[in-house]
């Protein structure tokens, strides 16, 4: 396969220190500003946070990403007022400081650059973003891809080390916009960009991406591959067998949904699963 863009070290192996990764993902509650916050304390808004990464953590995943998933419905980068990046911050910090784990930090929707000062505030080793180059038609309307004023800004606050996990053909949207490109130029797209890892996801939280989707994009580029969504025990060996790390949440619901609290046991379940394939890593 021809380099797109300039080597680059790997950032699974770099970030969690293994070839292969599990990765859970923290939906924090509804926040100060957002529709669906009810006067909730910010201290229990933490707790719920650090209750849900001690379950992921004791249930033997390797990292996690914080998301203010709780805001549906979500703004457009532009419209995120300074009060979501700063709470998020102090989670992060408290959940790097409680459990030293590698941590990410997706700030929805698409919002790069308060998730790099963020992850720079809060100690996250990478940000996620679903929308890096191109641009989609999502929930939130139009979304330009992050890339150019993401990258700026994270050279202007000297944090080359927060590395950049993105999308490609992300769900949640129409992409008739560059329907003229494969899935395959995308990807290619994303890695030109200088993105370190992309992540394949189906069309919904807690779709999967398809097998054929998750090689489509695997044959496209160099760079560690992840998937992003609709990961279970079902699939997850298949899954590993093909990328490098998988972002679960949903699964370790209680339940199976995604708003409820981590079921540890679920996570011992899934990783006792998922360890076959990070066997053969």
């Amino acid at each position: 396969m021809v380099a797109i863009s300039a080597e680059k070290i790997d950032a699974i192996q770099a970030i969690f220190s293994r070839p292969k990764a599990v990765i859970g993902v923290i939906h924090c509650d509804p926040f100060p500003g957002s529709p669906k916050y009810r006067g909730k304390p910010v201290s229990a808004i933490i707790d719920r946070a650090l209750r849900d990464a001690e379950n992921y953590i004791l249930g033997g995943v390797h990292g996690l990403i914080i998301e203010n998933h709780g805001d549906i419905p979500f703004s457009k980068p532009e419209d995120i007022g300074p009060e979501t990046p700063a709470l998020m911050a102090v989670i992060t910090e408290k959940v790097r400081e409680r459990f030293g784990v590698p941590l990410g930090i997706n700030v929805l929707a698409n919002a790069a650059l308060p998730a790099f000062a963020t992850a720079l505030a809060g100690g996250a080793d990478f940000i996620r973003v679903n929308q890096w180059a191109n641009a989609y038609i999502a929930n939130e309307g139009f979304i330009e891809g992050a890339a150019a004023k993401a990258l700026r800004y994270r050279s202007q606050l000297r944090a080359e080390h927060i590395r950049v996990f993105a999308d490609s053909h992300v769900k949640h949207g129409s992409h008739a916009i560059v329907a003229d490109r494969s899935i395959q130029e995308l990807t290619r797209d994303v890695d030109f960009f200088e993105a370190d890892a992309v992540i394949a996801t189906g069309q919904r939280t807690g779709d999967s991406a398809t097998l054929e989707e998750i090689d489509e994009i695997r044959a496209a580029t160099t760079l560690p591959l992840l998937v992003g969504s609709g990961v279970t025990p079902a699939n997850v060996c298949q899954i590993l067998a093909r990328t490098q790390a998988v972002i679960v949440a949903s699964a370790l619901k209680v339940d199976g949904v995604w708003w409820n609290d981590v079921d540890r046991d679920r996570v011992k379940h899934f990783m006792a699963v998922a360890q076959a394939a990070l066997d053969q890593a």
